[in-house]
Order: structure tokens, then C-alpha cells, then sequence
């Protein structure tokens, strides 16, 4: 037989000295390393001190008999994994009935038959080896499967933290749309602002220049005060200075609008929910785009209509809100700016391009906004994966591809609301948000 690289030990627990002599000639002679006991006590603390890889246990011994034996062998964790052959006469079917059901894997008769002991002690090794090396990869598989598991955790961590930064760029990016709006909408403002108060104050100066003039001169009204009169065309400029001081009112007006609007859009309640008016959110936004809704070169003015309902005040993280409508009235623009190319400007005008900005109780406990375009939709191909992770269909450098991302789990996850979207292509798109209202 060839030599094992690591000795099998059989323990062979019997009260007959012949079948010990017997049994442990055989395996020796086999390559085992066999150890006896002649008693069942004697065979526990055997096992327990030193487990073998197998057990070959008699039925019939005094004191603990085999039955018992193999009962503590059974319910000891040290000795309970240890295959256990039974030894029984071979008349006795009652016996290896009951101790299979004790927990042995088989059962050797005697007289003993050498190449049936030994063909059945190696078929029971070779099942324990097999059990042991399932054991090992199991752990081994646990192993691998907790070091995965930690790098997925991880992995997950580091996207995470990607996701924030990606956020935070988006969050930039609107921003930027934000600053450059209010750029394009102060400078028309300021532009006639300084130019009426150039003009505002050469007429004052000439009007005070005037009045010294007649006073020096009154009671008499001389050809001097004429021809000066002339000269300032007097009657035109307090015609016109009202008009021009008007104008400059009417632009301060509109700062103080694109201020408050600034206010109410970027509203630094990131931290506490607090009851706001959904109107302005919707206003303010549509403030700061105004100068992508108006008229361009190639296309007319983008038309706003607005249907508010009566809602009453929602409790949300108003900035974070606007960002949605911003997002979404922004991906509105860009849709009709599309469906815009190759139409003529008339055709345009026959046939405007369209927002429209709904609000409205939906019941007792939410409230809904609606905000659709007439644009050329969202095609079928894409629609179940508008508001995946870093999707777009922007052209490189235009988007992240983050916005609606962001929008759902603003709405969702923040407030617990919903957002959903109907859209057929070349017949627009319509997304409706619903909020609880506290």
C-alpha cells in the first residue's frame, strides 16, 4: 500500500483481546496508526484527548456499551464530526438499525472479514477527507467572500464620494446658469440707467442754470430768458425729465426684482424644512432663465404660461426645490430650442413654442406641479434611463448628466414625494411632482 503523507489514526474500542489483536495487525499492517481501548469510558477520554480519524466501536462492552458511547461521542463538539463504524454480530439487525440511527456511518460483522473491514474503513476516510476539504473551501469561501464583500463596501464609499463631487459640479454648473443669467438681466437695466442719468443731469443743470437766469432777470422777461429758453428747449426737457426719472425708477425696480429673486432661489435652508410658498420657488426660477425664454436671432420668444392653483404653503428645503425646477425647466428650453432648428421664424410664430407651469391640490396632503413644454418629447429608446446615473443626452461639455438624478432624489428621498414623467416624441413633455404638504 503506498505511504500517506499524513497517517490516518483509528481508535478500535472493544472488551475481546482477540478482535483488538486482530484489528490492530490488520491496519498496521495497512499503514494506520491504531489506538485501543478495551472499555467505553476509557474510548471518550480517548477521543476526546486525542481525536482519531475514525472510530471502530463494539456494540456489547461492559459499563458504557457502544450504544452509549457513541451517544456522548455524538453530542461532544470535539468528537462529534468522527466517523463511527459499529462492530456487531451479524444476526443482530436491531442493533446496526439502532445504531446508525445514533449517528454511525456504518457497521462492520463479525467474524471480521479483513477485506471487508479494511474496504469499509477506507470508503470512510476517504468521505471524511472529502468532508474536511468541503469544510476548508467552505471557510475558505467565506473568506473570500467577506474580503470581496469589504472591497464592495469599499468600492461603494469611493463612488459615493464620487457622486458628491459630481453633485457638487452640477450644483456649479447651476450656478453658473444662475450668474449668467442675472448678468445678461442687470445689464440691460444698468445699461439705461447711466445713460438717463448722464442725460438727466446736463437737463437739471441746464434747468438750474435757467432758473438763475430768470431770477436775475424778474420781473422783466427779456430776449435773454427766450433765447435761453430756446436754447434748452425748455418746454421739451420738463416734458421729457419725468419720462427719464420714470425710466430710472422702473430700473431700479427691476434689480430690486432680480435681487429678490436671487434671494429666494438660492435660500440657504439646507438644514431645517421650512413652510414656503411654492409660487415664488416657480418665480424665481423663471426669473433667472428669462433670458433663455426670450426672443433669440433664430427663433421668437419662448412663452410662459403659468395656471397656479390655490395650494397652500409645503414644507420643504425651498433651494433644493428650485434647483428641480431649474433642472427641469432648463431640460424644457433645451428640448423646444431643438425642435426649433430648421423651422423658419414665422413658422414660429405660428406656432410657439410653449411652457407651461401648473399647481394645483392634488388632495388633503400633497400638492402637485406640473410643468410641460410643446418640444419634440423624449423618444422611446430613453425613457427608462432619463433619470439613471450620469446619463445625458447633451453634447460633450453640456451636462453631467446628473440633473434629473439629482431631481429625483430631491424629490423623492428629501420630501417624499414623487416625480414622474408623460412624454410621446414630437408632442412634448410633461413632468408632474407631487409634494406632501407637511
Amino acid at each position: 500500500m503506498s505511504a500517506r503523507l499524513s497517517q490516518e489514526t483509528i481508535l478500535v474500542i472493544d472488551d475481546n483481546p482477540t478482535n483488538l489483536e486482530v484489528l490492530y495487525n490488520a491496519l498496521s499492517i495497512s499503514g494506520y496508526d491504531v489506538l485501543v481501548e478495551m472499555d467505553g469510558s476509557s474510548g471518550l477520554a480517548q477521543a476526546h484527548n486525542y481525536p482519531p480519524d475514525l472510530i471502530l466501536l463494539d456494540v456489547m462492552m461492559p459499563g458504557i456499551d457502544g450504544f452509549e458511547t457513541c451517544r456522548q461521542l455524538q453530542e461532544n463538539p470535539a468528537t462529534c464530526k468522527i466517523p463511527i463504524i459499529f462492530m456487531t454480530a451479524l444476526a443482530d439487525t436491531v442493533d446496526k438499525v439502532k445504531g446508525l440511527h445514533l449517528g454511525a456511518v456504518d457497521y462492520i460483522t463479525k467474524p471480521f472479514q479483513k477485506e471487508e473491514v479494511l474496504a469499509r474503513i477506507q470508503t470512510q476516510l476517504k468521505l471524511r477527507r472529502l468532508s474536511l476539504e468541503l469544510e476548508q473551501q467552505k471557510q475558505e469561501l467565506e473568506r473570500t467572500v467577506e474580503l470581496r464583500t469589504a472591497e464592495l463596501t469599499r468600492t461603494i464609499q469611493e463612488l459615493k464620494a464620487t457622486q458628491l463631487q459630481l453633485i457638487q459640479s452640477e450644483k456649479l454648473s447651476t450656478v453658473g446658469q444662475l450668474v449668467a443669467g442675472i448678468a445678461h438681466e442687470i445689464n440691460n437695466p444698468v445699461g439705461f440707467l447711466n445713460g438717463n442719468l448722464e442725460q438727466a443731469y446736463l437737463a437739471i443743470q441746464d434747468l438750474i442754470d435757467y432758473i438763475r437766469l430768470y431770477h436775475e432777470i424778474y420781473p422783466a422777461q427779456g430776449t435773454e430768458i427766450e433765447e435761453k429758453a430756446q436754447e434748452i428747449e425748455i418746454d421739451y426737457l420738463l416734458e421729457d425729465l419725468p419720462k427719464m426719472l420714470l425710466s430710472m425708477q422702473v430700473g431700479v425696480e427691476r434689480i430690486c426684482s432680480i435681487s429678490n429673486s436671487l434671494r429666494t432661489f438660492s435660500r440657504a435652508d439646507v438644514d431645517t424644512k421650512v413652510f414656503a410658498n411654492i409660487h415664488e420657488g416657480l418665480e424665481s426660477t423663471l426669473m433667472i432663465l428669462q433670458h433663455r425664454l426670450k426672443a433669440q436671432k433664430d427663433r421668437p420668444e419662448i412663452q410662459v404660461i403659468k395656471n397656479y392653483g390655490e395650494i397652500p404653503k409645503v414644507e420643504c428645503y425651498l433651494g433644493q426645490l428650485n434647483q428641480v425646477f431649474m433642472n427641469i425647466l432648463a431640460n424644457a428650453i433645451d428640448a423646444l430650442e431643438e425642435g426649433s432648428e430648421g423651422r423658419g421664424y414665422q413658422e414660429l410664430e405660428k406656432n410657439p413654442n410653449q411652457i407651461l407651469v401648473q399647481t394645483s391640490l392634488k388632495n388633503e396632503r400633497e400638492v402637485m406641479i406640473r410643468i410641460s413644454d410643446n418640444g419634440v418629447g423624449i423618444g422611446q429608446g430613453i425613457k427608462d434611463r432619463i433619470f439613471d446615473h450620469l446619463f445625458t443626452t447633451k453634447p460633450v461639455g453640456k451636462g453631467t448628466g446628473l440633473g434629473l438624478t439629482i431631481a429625483r432624489q430631491i424629490i423623492v428621498e428629501k420630501h417624499e414625494g414623487t416625480l414622474e414623467f408623460i412624454s410621446d416624441s414630437n408632442r412634448g413633455t410633461t413632468f408632474a411632482i407631487t409634494l406632501p404638504v407637511s
